[in-house]
């Protein structure tokens, strides 16, 4: 009767080493696709620099439409206090306290 017994991890590992030195040139060619893989992918432009080059764009674009509708919205608060005497009055009485004669201004406190 005979029993089946597993081959060792040895036994595997002269079995690859065997197997890879006949097929030489597939042995090189993987090594040289894993290592043009590896560049394309981890190098100084390869895709995961690129990756990163775009979030970065498109975090800075969007800083700049933001920094230009603030802009925009100062502008519109410049004109409005260039011309609009209401406006005026309003940040003054909001802002600063102020009053117009016969006017009394009472101040309320926030506990």
């Amino acid at each position: 009767m005979e029993f089946y017994r597993k081959p060792s991890s040895q036994a595997l590992l002269k079995n690859l080493t065997r197997k890879t030195l006949k097929h030489k040139r597939r042995v090189f060619f993987l090594f040289l696709g894993l290592f043009i893989g590896s560049y394309v992918v981890f190098g100084n432009y390869g895709i995961l620099t690129r990756i990163r080059l775009e979030r970065q764009r498109s975090e800075t674009l969007e800083k700049i439409r933001k920094a230009q509708e603030e802009t925009q919205n100062l502008l519109a608060q410049i004109k409005r206090l260039e011309t609009d005497k209401h406006e005026i009055e309003k940040i003054a009485r909001e802002k600063y306290g102020m009053a117009r004669e016969g006017e009394t201004v009472y101040r309320v406190k926030k506990d």
